[in-house]
């Protein structure tokens, strides 16, 4: 079959182009590091790539979730060992040995009055990182307890003004949950209340008050018998606050090693189906470059014969 000089020019035109596009795409391998950089170069890479890209944008998602949750609950449980250093001070008051004076009574009224002022500070705490009060329920947008006082200044009475309701964030695949504690629940289910809870008898602002007013009295049967025993489900309320705490602190600390694990090996997963191999691409862009080469000399060669049996 005769080839017209026509069809040659085409052809030779038509092989030039493509091993173009090959250098083009090998040069552009190599200096980005990536063999799949759209559809077209690998349909099935490509694929797996952005199902990768997406799982890891969710692992990423869970680890800022772990992250924010982690300082919340850190700034949680600084609250809460204040809050137990001051019942287990006035446990120690109300259960205090010997038999003391009027005067010595009216210096722990003092104590335990001070003692409610820095409770009311605790329990009213904020979240330093979004502003919102962090043992309001979801209602946290103001102070969870409200203090009520008489003429002389001193608080006779402190109003929750949270919900029961808790914030739950996602850390893990099908798994939530919350660092938040409720300032009371009086409902008898759900979780306790950090202050006042119907179930474990705490009622921690009422019975500083009682613990406050009966040592002014010198009341010191009451003091003994009934404040200290109040006070001491206080306490065991709070260590239990405390232990919920760290366990959650731990869950938290394991789902942000989960999270990291899984998006690095994620990142490999990726790197392992998009990224070039160096020493291969260089193989074959040294072989298209030789290819167009070798067409470019090919061609001129036989434009030259041709050209010359046409000068013939």
């Amino acid at each position: 079959m005769r080839v017209t000089q026509n069809s040659f020019s085409q052809s030779l035109v038509t092989r030039l182009n493509t091993l173009t596009s090959r250098q083009y795409n090998l040069q552009n391998q190599v200096s980005s590091g990536l063999r799949v950089q759209a559809p077209s170069d690998d349909p099935t890479a490509m694929e797996q790539v952005l199902n990768f890209q997406t799982n890891q944008a969710q692992q990423q998602q869970y680890a800022s979730n772990v992250a924010t949750l982690q300082s919340r609950a850190a700034t949680t449980y600084s609250a809460l060992q204040q809050l137990q250093t001051i019942t287990s001070d006035a446990t120690v008051i109300a259960t205090s040995a010997g038999n003391p004076t009027q005067s010595d009574m009216t210096v722990y009224a003092g104590k335990v009055s001070d003692a409610i002022d820095a409770a009311l500070a605790q329990v009213n705490t904020k979240d330093p990182a979004t502003g919102q009060y962090l043992f309001g329920g979801t209602n946290s947008g103001q102070p969870p307890f409200v203090a009520n006082h008489d003429a002389s200044g001193k608080i006779t009475s402190v109003t929750y003004q949270g919900n029961t309701s808790v914030n739950q964030s996602e850390i893990a695949a099908g798994s939530t949950v919350t660092t938040d504690v409720l300032g009371a629940n009086t409902s008898g289910s759900g979780p306790r209340g950090l202050v006042t809870d119907s179930n474990s008898g705490a009622d921690l602002f009422n019975h500083l008050i009682a613990l406050r007013d009966h040592l002014l009295a010198n009341d010191k049967t009451s003091v003994n018998t009934i404040d200290a025993a109040a006070l001491q489900k206080d306490e065991n309320n709070i260590i239990y606050q405390v232990s919920v705490n760290g366990s959650v602190q731990n869950q938290l600390q394991n789902a942000a090693s989960s999270a990291t694990d899984s998006s690095n090996a994620l990142t490999q997963m990726i790197s392992k189906a998009s990224d070039a191999d160096l020493v291969q691409t260089m193989v074959q862009l040294n072989q298209a470059q030789t290819s167009y080469q070798a067409a470019l000399q090919s061609g001129a060669k036989i434009m030259q014969l041709s050209l010359l049996n046409y000068l013939q």
